[in-house]
Parts: structure tokens; C-alpha cells; sequence
């Protein structure tokens, strides 16, 4: 098969959504399908302590929730799957917005009785500025939930989408009878008895047929023929190139816990979603029919394997094939590097592969080479966008509580800083660390991996900050500049790449600060031009 082939057949995407939506019961399901796993883990379960597949690390499966992203590929009908499991709990929104810039498309999976979560509003936001396609689930139909049409209006509202829904729900929660395939014209149907059996789907080709009544009952079916109506009177048609370009939404019904519907998604998106796309570098942009390899770290996983003290970093192929033991150029090193036993994934098994494609993410074993957003190519100089980091919610100074591991604890907090667990910032004034965090839960996980993983030991101080701000670094610096430095002193600190970030106690300091020092330019993510 040729590159170009190669390409046509990947799709990579993501799943976000509010945490307890159902994304990981998804994502157990669409492997099931792809028959990348023969039976789904019970993720809830505590009789069954099996995790879901996409769940890795033991904190996870503690608290039930998704921490770190997973990385999950599957063929279905001829068609190579990437997916990207996100976390849906917001102390983890930063890996998620990572993720997203290795993904080509969405899957935004919603709860039908709470609808649109404050989780979701900020994923989506971040969708819509990078136009990434998306469609939407809306999961769990076999509860009660919101009316079908209601959601539909909030995914609209909240959201800012432009629906058009391509199933519809017959009933709801006990009344549940089945789903109308919009997208394929047939009827999928719901028996209650064999909840977990997938069901068989029926043709319908003309939906005011007789025989509608004999699947479905009278009433049902003429409410069906209703709503039917009404979303094509409401509704846009489904058009490839809107969803594409970002501005139109298919929209789902299903119950993924049941495997209902579940199907059906997998087999449109298969059909519509983007093979992968172009992606912007500093310099230009990168299509991924090139042929020169290009890719980009998103993501460090270190001790994949407890026994093995190993690190991956996960990198997005974005032009080119990538084959083993061939050098290619780290950017930021500005060194050749080879990788032997580069890792592809397959459900929770990890498989050595000699060659990939664009869409593809690889594995690569790391002895503290890579950093998030680090660029490999063929000798070209490319450093990709879109990165960044953003200012913590939280601060706290992180101490040593095992004098004997200091070597210990210095080495670990640098490993799980490089995989964007956290932020580092070292204090100008007295070299003290302090660690932020987008949310107050990252700081049990760096305990518990700290003592887990690195056998350290640490304790945490509140440090009050109300915002970390990266200062602009000026090539003449200016007298302003340097009072700024001198006066600001005892709030000044260093990120892990060495760059000078303003740690403002309130809101109040920072607008005086501003006030103060217009010239002084302070920025709120790591990455600015």
C-alpha cells in the first residue's frame, strides 16, 4: 500500500466531555467493536476490580477517573482508529488541552439528563478556536433525561454549535425503545432483556411504511414521524464540508454503556471524520502528504511499566514515515537521534513497529531527552505551535520530607514536570520550588507518584498567588525593566525552561504592576510571539 494510501486510512481523534459522561465506557466500546479487546472492564465496578483499558495508572482506578490520557488504536473496516482517551476531570484539563493538538477530530460525549456541563463549555471553546471537527454523542439514553429536542437547543446555546442530527431516539429511560438512524435510514432496536447483546438494525426505507407501526407500536411511530418532520423543517442538512471546516455538528443518540448506538457512530464516523491534517509550525505549514518526516511530542508518560523505570513520549506524526533506526533531528537539542524499539498501541498492548504514518502516534522510549512540544525531523528546522502552558489555579511550595532522598525527590519532580503533570517555578530570591497546578487533586497524584514511583517523600506550604505571569524578555532591557526586576524581585521565579514568569499575589497587584510598567509585557500562557 502507498503513503498516500497510508494516510487516507488514518483517522485520530479525541473524546472529551464533563467527567462521568461516559467517554471511557466509549472508549472500551468502539475498541469492542474494532475488536481490539474481547469484553469491556467494568469501570465503575468496585466486585469486578478490573480498570477500563484506557485507564493506566493505579491512582486512577482508585478514584474511578481518567488522569492521564491514553492512547488506544484499533483497524475497522480497513480503517486505521488513533483514539485519544482525555480526562474528563478538570484538575486535568491541561493534558486534555495538550491532547488536542494531536487530534484531527472530536468525539464531545454528553450526559442526556445533566446536558452541557461547565467541564464541556471550555473543551469545545478550545475545539472551535483550532476549527477541529467535531461530532457529539449523547449518551445514556437508557436513563431518564432531558428531551431530545431541549439538548439539542443547549448544545446549540452553550455551545455555540451548529447541530444536525444524524439519529433520533425512540422514547427515553424506561420508556426507551430504540433509535432511528437518520444518517444509514434504519432502525436500531432497544430490548431490555439482553442489555448488553448488540442488537440486530432494521432497513427502513420509507419512514411512512406500515411496517414502522409493527416495530415500534402506533403511538411510537407517529410521534417518531413527527419529530422527524420537525428536525428536517429545524435543522440544516448534514453537509461533509461544514463539519470539516468546523462549523457544523452531527449529533448521536446512544447508550454506550448498553452498546446501543455505539455502532452506528463509529460506522459515520469512520465514513466523514478528516484523514490527517495539516498542521502549523513557527516557520510554515506542514501538509502530511510531505515526505519528509516531521512530529511533536504532546505527551511523557513516565513509568509506564512500575517494574521498568521507563518514560514515553508521545509523538504525533504529522508528516512523513516514521521508521525505526533511522536518526532523526531533535529539534531543540539540535541532536540525532535513533529509536530502536519505537511503541504503537494497541487497546493496552504495546507492540514494537518498524514503520508509521501521518495520524499515527508512536511511542518512544526516553532517558530524559524530550520535553512537552518538542519537534523531530528530518533535518529540518521546525518548531510546532500550540503548546502552551497556562497559569495554575494553585500554588504550593514543595518540601523534601526525607532529607535521604533529596537525589530521589529532585529527580522525580523533574520527570513528572516534563510530562506536564505540573508547573515548576524556582523563586529568584532563594531557589525555592513551588508547584502550580490547574487543580487541587494533581497534588495527591504528584505525592502518590513521588512515593510510588521515585521512592520520595514531600510535604506541601501554601504559597498565596493569584496568577503566574510569563514576562516578555526584552532584547535592550530598558531602565522601566530593570526597576521592574529590582522592585519585583521577591516575585519573580523561573519556569522549567528557564523563562522569567511574575508571580502576582491578587488582582489588585497585578493591574498596579501593569500600571506601573507599561512596557513590561506579562503573559498568561507560556507561549506568545
Amino acid at each position: 500500500m502507498n503513503f498516500k494510501q497510508e494516510i487516507q486510512k488514518r483517522r485520530t481523534f479525541g473524546i472529551i466531555s464533563h467527567p462521568d459522561a461516559g467517554k471511557t465506557t466509549l472508549t472500551e466500546k468502539l475498541l469492542l467493536f474494532g475488536g481490539a479487546i474481547q469484553e469491556a472492564g467494568a469501570v465503575k465496578s468496585n466486585k469486578i476490580k478490573k480498570g477500563a483499558t484506557s485507564d493506566f495508572m493505579e491512582i486512577e482506578r482508585q478514584r474511578g477517573i481518567s488522569v492521564a490520557t491514553s492512547v488506544l488504536a484499533f483497524y475497522y473496516k480497513d480503517k486505521k482508529i488513533n483514539i485519544l482517551d482525555t480526562p474528563g476531570h478538570k484538575d486535568f484539563a491541561e493534558d486534555t488541552f495538550r491532547t488536542l493538538t494531536a487530534v484531527d477530530s472530536v468525539i464531545v460525549v454528553i450526559d442526556v439528563a445533566k446536558g452541557v456541563e461547565e467541564q464541556t463549555e471550555k473543551l469545545v471553546e478550545v475545539c472551535r478556536m483550532r476549527n477541529i471537527p467535531m461530532i457529539v454523542f449523547i449518551n445514556k439514553l437508557d436513563r431518564e433525561g432531558k428531551d431530545a429536542f431541549d439538548l439539542m437547543d443547549e448544545v446549540e446555546q452553550k455551545l455555540g454549535l451548529q447541530v444536525s442530527p444524524l439519529s433520533f431516539p425512540i422514547g427515553m429511560g424506561y420508556d426507551f425503545k430504540g433509535i432511528y438512524n437518520i444518517y444509514e435510514q434504519n432502525i436500531l432496536l432497544f430490548q431490555g432483556e439482553s442489555k448488553q447483546h448488540i442488537e440486530d438494525t432494521i432497513s427502513i426505507e420509507d419512514i411512512n411504511s406500515p411496517e414502522l407501526e409493527e416495530l415500534i407500536g402506533e403511538k411510537d411511530a407517529q410521534e417518531l414521524r413527527e419529530h422527524l418532520e420537525l428536525i428536517e423543517g429545524v435543522y440544516p442538512p448534514f453537509d461533509r464540508e461544514a463539519y470539516l471546516a468546523g462549523t457544523q455538528q452531527p449529533v448521536f443518540f446512544g447508550s454506550a454503556l448498553n452498546n446501543f448506538g455505539v455502532r452506528e457512530l463509529l460506522n459515520c464516523f469512520v465514513d466523514i471524520a478528516p484523514t490527517p491534517r495539516s498542521k502549523k509550525a513557527e516557520e510554515r505549514l506542514v501538509a502530511a502528504d510531505e515526505k519528509q518526516m516531521t512530529g511533536f511530542v504532546f505527551k511523557i508518560h513516565a513509568n509506564m511499566d512500575p517494574k521498568h523505570r521507563d518514560r514515553l513520549a508521545f509523538v504525533k506524526i504529522v508528516s512523513g514515515t516514521f521508521e525505526r533506526n533511522k536518526p532523526y533531528l531533535h529539534v531543540r537539542l539540535g541532536k540525532s537521534l535513533k529509536f530502536s524499539s519505537p511503541n504503537a498501541f494497541f487497546a493496552e498492548k504495546k507492540a514494537i513497529i518498524d514503520q508509521s504514518f501521518p495520524g499515527d502516534i508512536v511511542g518512544l522510549h526516553d532517558t530524559g531527552n524530550f520535553k512537552i512540544g518538542d519537534t523531530l525531523t528530518e533535518g529540518e528546522e521546525l518548531h510546532y505551535k500550540g503548546i502552551p502552558s497556562f497559569s495554575p489555579e494553585h500554588f504550593r511550595y514543595i518540601n523534601n520530607a526525607d532529607p535521604m532522598k533529596a537525589k530521589q525527590l529532585a529527580k522525580g519532580i523533574d520527570q513528572l514536570m516534563d510530562e506536564g503533570v505540573a508547573q515548576l517555578f524556582t523563586l529568584e530570591l532563594n531557589g525555592r520550588k513551588v508547584i502550580g497546578t490547574v487543580g487541587a487533586l494533581q497534588y495527591e497524584v504528584i505525592q502518590y507518584r513521588l512515593e510510588h514511583e521515585y521512592g520520595a517523600k514531600c510535604t506541601y506550604e501554601n504559597f498565596p498567588v493569584y496568577k503566574a505571569c510569563w514576562v516578555a524578555p526584552q532584547a535592550q532591557p530598558t531602565e522601566e525593566y530593570q526597576e521592574f526586576l529590582r522592585v519585583k524581585q521577591k516575585f519573580l521565579a523561573k519556569d522549567k525552561r528557564g523563562q522569567l514568569v511574575f508571580l502576582a499575589d491578587s488582582a489588585f497587584s497585578l493591574q498596579m504592576t501593569q500600571q506601573k510598567y507599561p512596557t513590561v509585557q506579562l503573559h498568561f500562557t507560556s507561549e506568545f510571539d
